[in-house]
């Protein structure tokens, strides 16, 4: 059994297990637990689920039960492998800040990471893993919905929101998900579950990694030498905000709201237009010409090979200072505002590059207030908006799919054209 204990010592809610069949996880959500008099401690002994015909009372000790499972997740946190430390990375800043950005703000649309081999792109976006903040989930629920958006949660869940039912909730990391080039798309968008199709003769939904990675981050190294269809699921999904599986009889849609960073090695291939157009940032990574920086990046890394644990200690501060940078940003981002003289210059750029569509409007203004917040400011400045232009416009100027995608000079240049 697991507990989740709300505010008052004196109640809880708690999602029980079905122990009799091999069926998937229910839960019971509506719960009355009666404290134990005398010591005054957080114990419960009893239990009766409200609406139903008192039954047999049951001893338990929730503390206990609550301490077990963090136990556990301790013990399976130490036990994963260590990762680089976000603060570590040397150099790298474009990558960085787009990366960060997009904690900030989900809905800037994700970014695409192209630059030379061994330059650091999945060990970058694999330590974003210790920076991501914390969020309130359904117990239980593989959606990972939202208790109090609408549009983030899956069907069961509102369903039990539907009947006046209370839900579990607890808090959790924000998810982050690695796609394997060789996925297969049942794995990637869900398919049936064969165990209860063949123990139970029922057709049921068995969920995939868009699931998984809902209100999470979606990350697909070598993203260009994924296939295209693959590609084009993940993108609708990332756009939508939904993913719609068709499979045996069964139709279903789930929330599929992820962040969707992608790396990639331009000599290995680019992608076409229409798909680079669906990434909201590109960043280029390139190699460190700098004899002294080389080093200094190879002498981190050694430390951090000889000893993980020891390396992570020591950028604890700068770490939690990061941790504190994103969650104070995205607090404040929704009341952070940019001038409508902006937004004019900034459609400008657009229409005067020849982008197709509005994305790269869109997404410029998203990201030039998510960097002000993330800078502790309520207004965004036109030194903002040359900061992430090149990143959020150099991926869309491209038509010809032979060619390749301008270093960011041309977009610079508009900018001072129109701003100036």
């Amino acid at each position: 059994m697991a507990f989740a204990l709300g505010r008052s010592s004196s109640t809880a809610i708690l999602a029980s297990r079905s122990l009799s069949s091999p069926s998937p996880t229910h839960f019971v959500p509506l719960l009355s637990l009666t404290p134990a008099h005398g010591n005054g401690k957080k114990s419960f002994r009893s239990i009766r689920i409200q609406g139903k015909k008192e039954r047999p009372l049951v001893q338990c000790n929730v503390a206990a039960e609550i301490n077990t499972v963090e136990q556990a997740a301790n013990l399976s946190k130490e036990s994963q492998r260590p990762v680089y430390p976000f603060a570590a990375i040397v150099g790298q800043d474009e990558m960085k800040l787009c990366l960060l950005l997009n904690v900030i703000d989900p809905k800037i649309g994700g970014v695409m990471i192209m630059g030379d081999r061994g330059t650091g792109k999945s060990t970058t976006v694999r330590s974003m893993v210790d920076l991501l903040p914390e969020i309130r989930v359904v117990f239980g629920d593989p959606y990972n919905s939202d208790p109090e958006d609408p549009e983030s949660m899956g069907i069961e869940v509102r369903e039990s929101l539907g009947k006046g039912e209370e839900l579990s909730v607890v808090m959790t990391k924000i998810n982050m998900v690695d796609l394997p080039l060789g996925a297969t798309e049942d794995r990637v968008c869900g398919t049936i579950d064969i165990e209860k199709a063949l123990t139970e003769g029922v057709k049921a939904f068995e969920p995939g990694l868009l699931a998984k990675a809902n209100r999470g981050i979606l990350y697909v190294d070598e993203v260009n030498l994924l296939d295209d269809h693959l590609v084009d699921v993940l993108l609708d999904s990332a756009a939508s905000g939904w993913n719609t599986v068709e499979r045996e009889g069964i139709s279903i849609s789930h929330p599929a709201r992820f962040i969707l960073i992608g790396s990639g090695n331009p000599e290995e291939g680019e992608l076409r237009p229409q798909l680079l157009d669906r990434f909201g940032m590109h960043a280029q990574v390139g190699t460190a010409r700098d004899a002294e920086l080389r080093v200094k990046i190879v002498e981190e890394r050694a430390r951090f090979d000889q000893n993980p644990k020891e390396f992570r200690e020591s950028y604890n501060a700068e770490q939690e200072k990061l941790q504190q940078q994103i969650s104070s940003a995205r607090t404040s981002l929704s009341s952070v505002q940019i001038d409508h003289d902006l937004k004019v210059k900034i459609s400008k750029v657009c229409a005067e590059l020849n982008v197709d569509g509005l994305r790269g409007d869109i997404v410029t203004n998203r990201a030039a207030k998510a960097l002000a917040a993330l800078k502790g400011r309520d207004k965004v400045g036109a030194e903002d908006i040359a900061t992430v232009i090149p990143n959020c416009l150099r991926h869309r100027l491209r038509k010809d799919p032979l060619e390749s995608i301008d270093s960011g000079l041309l977009v610079i240049e508009k900018f001072y054209e129109v701003f100036s």
